[in-house]
């Protein structure tokens, strides 16, 4: 049986977890580029390349356990999807585990997230993505990828970080006073400090990978020219994790590229080092 980067059963079994790693390998509705149902394995796969000590935080998170349930997937169409995730969602925060969620296209976190602000009052949503996701409907579906985030915007504190693609008829649903835009971050310097004061103590992080810029993160759906660069990210995710209390965390939309294998290591590099904020 395989484990996150093939981690002992010492540390993989759900008794001797702390944290759960759910893998939801669903992409019925993405538009352009197609893979992101094959993401969790080629990140799996990366995992097992990967030191499990982590030199920044001086720990090996992996120590806490991480348990690898079944993936849930056989979904007939996104509807039954969003429904599947959600119930499900619920009964895994009954475990009093920390959760983490891989993709999959976006569209998975809608289910996720409700179930999560249902749970902890007055919850703050931490989006960092390319596109603002805020579409109440597309293609027919309000549980579409480019909906991503328009639940949460109605539901809970939603701040938005690396946008650098909208539609217009998105803009009505975005607090632009709580969306940091690419290109104002790479301009100003209280950015980071302006976001995370907007933010209430309890942070759910959704982070589609395309935040990242194509240069160093092309195997998206949609990649977007002018993302993050790591350092860029992961700093500001020390801050996030440091001041804030993350009950959770997903990361979508890793499509993987044929003999390329630097993207989904960084995929698995990027969860690894959240936790070891998360738990620091």
């Amino acid at each position: 049986m395989k484990t996150f980067a093939g981690i002992s059963q010492m540390y993989s079994t759900l008794s001797t977890s702390q944290i759960i790693l759910q893998s939801i390998p669903f992409d019925q509705t993405s538009t352009w580029g197609k893979g992101a149902d094959k993401g969790f394995n080629a990140f799996l796969e990366a995992s097992m390349n990967m030191e499990l000590y982590d030199i920044e935080t001086n720990s090996e998170v992996y120590r806490k356990g991480i348990y690898m349930p079944e993936r849930w997937d056989g979904f007939e169409n996104p509807e039954d999807m969003y429904k599947s995730v959600y119930r499900r969602t619920k009964e895994l925060l009954e475990t009093d585990k920390f959760l983490t969620f891989f993709g999959g296209e976006h569209s998975i976190s809608i289910g996720i997230i409700k179930a999560f602000y249902e749970k902890f009052q007055n919850l703050t949503v931490l989006q960092l993505d390319a596109h603002a996701d805020l579409r109440p409907s597309y293609h027919g579906s309000p549980y579409n990828h480019a909906c991503a985030l328009h639940d949460a915007s109605q539901n809970c504190n939603l701040i938005q970080v690396g946008i650098r693609s909208m539609d217009i008829s998105e803009r009505q649903y975005a607090d632009m006073y709580k969306t940091y835009l690419a290109e104002e971050i790479i301009k100003v310097d209280d950015w980071i400090i302006s976001s995370i004061d907007q933010m209430t103590d309890d942070i759910y992080i959704t982070l589609d990978l395309d935040v990242l810029d194509p240069s160093i993160m092309p195997a998206t759906g949609t990649p977007e020219p002018g993302g993050l660069d790591w350092y860029t990210l992961i700093n500001y995710l020390f801050i996030v994790f440091d001041k804030k209390n993350v009950v959770g965390f997903d990361i979508v939309e890793l499509a993987p590229i044929a003999n390329l294998h630097s993207p989904q290591y960084l995929a698995a590099k990027l969860y690894y080092k959240m936790l070891s904020y998360k738990f620091f």
